[in-house]
């Protein structure tokens, strides 16, 4: 009932649950099939030295081409060859009781225990080394900020070792590299230094004609929506205005516009009255003890052009747009520059 090798196999899928090897095929193709080309030289090469060497030779090349690697798999291909009698006799039964019971019991457990104990996302995907043709472009725009899988996978194609973590990993340690370096570079400039204090809010249940107007008096693109603590719950733009009008023909656009803001006189009517009805609900905000540096990924690769701006306690304290970190950035670079050449004009 015991293999050996399962031991391994545990360290692996308990402790580094997000390894590759780690993974259900890798795992499971890794020691079944470990456990056949075993039981195969056990039955039919006498010789102890050559059956063994043929055992872990077979089984490392069968995970290697079917990519179920999962190197205590050698040691269960040795598990027939050395035990002798006590397993040969059970013959191809070995691969069934105990070794693919033991691989299915370990399975649902380290999904159990990952999923629903740690809450970590297992499994994970294995990583693909199979690189775009040369001849095809991305549609990924070359310009785009950050680190694509295509540059993960080229980086890795080029390497000539394993790297035993997934483009996933990868990317979020050289992401944080990247973050670190700027902190180091751009010094201690948080969001409290460039957010706009003064921030012009509407509640949930403010009438959408008076949030137009407010957005058109102060010539804003977005509102945050907050209650009565000034917890922001939402956030207000044009975007949230049009998408309840129906675009299909453009003719009467302006009339249809007016008349979606244009409070209703009558008790009972089948368009949104408030900000409530219309607002996004799911919103992106960033504390103001935090550096500026987290909010380029929002504002250059998620497209946000406002970021609502929140204290400990999570009220609403200010909003930083994109024309604030631009200038932050811009800024710096010339305190940077004339830091680094004071005798230059």
């Amino acid at each position: 009932m015991i293999v050996a090798s399962m031991g391994a196999s545990a360290i692996i899928l308990f402790f580094i649950p997000n390894s590759p090897l780690a993974q259900p095929w890798p795992f499971a193709g890794g020691q079944i099939c470990s456990a056949v080309i075993g039981v195969a030289c056990a039955l039919n090469i006498p010789e102890t030295a050559t059956a063994a060497a043929a055992a872990v030779g077979g089984s490392i090349l069968v995970m290697l081409l079917l990519r179920c690697l999962h190197p205590p798999g050698a040691a269960t291909s040795l598990a027939p060859v050395m035990a002798g009698e006590s397993i040969t006799s059970l013959g191809y039964d070995f691969i069934i009781q105990p070794v693919t019971m033991n691989v299915a019991i370990m399975l649902l457990l380290v999904i159990f225990i990952n999923r629903w104990v740690l809450k970590l996302g297992y499994p994970s995907p294995l990583p693909s080394t199979t690189l775009l043709p040369e001849h095809k472009q991305s549609t990924v725009p070359s310009h785009q900020i950050g680190i694509s899988e295509q540059d993960l996978a080229q980086a890795i194609n080029d390497l000539d070792f394993f790297v035993d973590m997934t483009h996933d990993e990868l990317s979020q340690i050289l992401t944080q590299t990247e973050l670190n370096t700027f902190k180091r570079i751009r010094k201690n400039i948080f969001c409290s230094d460039i957010m706009i204090r003064n921030v012009i809010t509407v509640e949930y249940g403010t009438n959408v004609e008076d949030a137009w107007k407010t957005m058109l008096e102060h010539k804003l693109k977005a509102l945050p929506v907050t209650d009565k603590a000034n917890y922001i719950i939402g956030i207000l733009t044009w975007h949230d205005f049009f998408k309840f009008i129906n675009l299909s023909t453009y003719e009467s656009f302006p009339e249809k516009l007016r008349s979606f803001i244009r409070r209703t006189a009558n008790l009972n009517t089948k368009k949104p009255e408030s900000v409530g009805h219309i607002m996004t609900s799911s919103v992106t905000a960033a504390l103001e003890t935090a550096h500026i540096v987290e909010l380029i990924p929002l504002m250059s690769t998620k497209g946000f052009r406002q970021i609502p701006i929140i204290n400990s306690e999570h009220r609403l304290v200010g909003m930083v747009y994109q024309s604030h970190l631009i200038s932050a950035l811009y800024n710096a670079s010339l305190a940077k520059e004339h830091y680094d050449n004071p005798l230059k004009p």
